[in-house]
């Protein structure tokens, strides 16, 4: 009996140990851009990638990109506090009838798998980005949820970050994007290490399409409020 309550002590400061941890390490990124990611170290130590990346604040970043980010992965940003329920269900029908696990990913989980996580299709992996969606959401306004997210993101290989980006495929800064470039910037988001923003082909250039009158639906409705001052 001593052994198990020794245990459950160990067990017990290792969770309080990994939850102050956590919570410090988001509350630092709220202020702090995130100086690299796991994913930015492993595509360098492994495939020999290099970094290129340059922060800029969301006032930078033109608000063409913000609503073709949103029309294309999450038009439901503004209004959930992390998961879509409807797009979670649908995965787990599909992920129930094949081998390959799938997520209904919103922009507040592709944050916190990418500021802090490996990447992997684990269940493991799945439930600790669910743990840090839930701080994200708890300790972060929307806009720096954006901030970080188009600022960490990957575009292409070593390719990080929507200023970085913008200058490679168009030669000029996030802030300058038209709405068809943006458009093509979120539509390659899925494989962007496959696909080109530069270089679209004819699928990648019809699902801009439909981005950009979905951008139109997203201004209309004010789906992108959330990411004003």
């Amino acid at each position: 009996m001593g052994g198990v309550r020794r245990l459950l002590r160990v067990m017990l400061a290792l969770a309080l140990g990994f939850a102050a941890l956590s919570v410090g390490w988001v509350l630092l990124y709220r202020v702090v851009p995130p100086p690299g990611t796991p994913l930015m170290l492993i595509r360098a130590v492994a495939d020999g990638a290099g970094i290129g990346k340059d922060w800029v604040p969301l006032a930078a970043i033109s608000p063409n990109l913000v609503r073709a980010v949103i029309a294309s992965e999450d038009s439901g940003f503004c209004a959930h506090y992390g998961f879509d329920w409807n797009a979670i269900a649908g995965a787990l029908e599909e992920n129930a009838e094949g081998e390959r696990l799938i997520g209904g990913s919103t922009i507040s989980n592709q944050t916190a798998k990418n500021a802090f996580l490996w990447p992997d299709r684990s269940w493991l992996r799945k439930g600790v980005e669910a743990y840090f969606t839930l701080l994200v959401e708890g300790l972060w306004p929307k806009r720096r949820i954006l901030e970080v997210y188009l600022n960490v993101i990957e575009w292409g290989d070593g390719l990080y970050g929507a200023e970085a980006a913008s200058r490679r495929f168009f030669g000029k800064a996030a802030a300058d994007l038209t709405r068809r470039e943006a458009a093509l910037m979120a539509v390659v988001l899925p494989n962007p290490r496959r696909w080109s923003p530069a270089a679209p082909t004819a699928y990648i250039a019809r699902r801009a399409a439909v981005i950009e009158r979905r951008m139109a639906v997203v201004a209309g409705d004010g789906l992108d409020g959330c990411a004003g001052s």
